[in-house]
């Protein structure tokens, strides 16, 4: 299975790159303006419906990286690795693996918890 993401380059400690969809379901939008609740809400609303989804879940561990709440973040990105690695698109000429991309959200998050210290 292939998935279609669309890099944000002005958020950094995105790991998890925002599907883009007609209906917006997995809260890219939300994601690229800000607006966290609303995207986490969303993104809430769609693992109910659809457990499990790396590109749901990588959505949401962002969400919560970018809100402080690293734990959490910490927590889906594992859930990620713990399923199988499905190939997503990061932009429109390159691809990556869902275990890549919670790979480097887990990167980005001890990177954060790091330099806190």
């Amino acid at each position: 299975m292939r998935i279609g993401f669309y890099l944000l380059a002005a958020a950094p400690l995105l790991a998890a790159l925002p599907v883009q969809a007609q209906e917006n379901p997995v809260g890219s939008t939300q994601i690229a303006q800000g607006d966290y609740a609303q995207a986490e809400s969303k993104l809430l609303a769609e693992l109910r419906i659809h457990p499990g989804r790396p590109e749901l879940l990588l959505n949401l561990a962002a969400v919560y990286a970018k809100t402080g709440r690293a734990g959490e973040a910490r927590n889906l990105y594992t859930k990620v690795l713990s399923r199988d690695d499905v190939l997503m698109d990061v932009s429109a000429d390159q691809t990556a693996g869902s275990h890549a991309l919670a790979q480097r959200g887990l990167r980005r998050l001890d990177a954060v918890q790091f330099s806190a210290r």
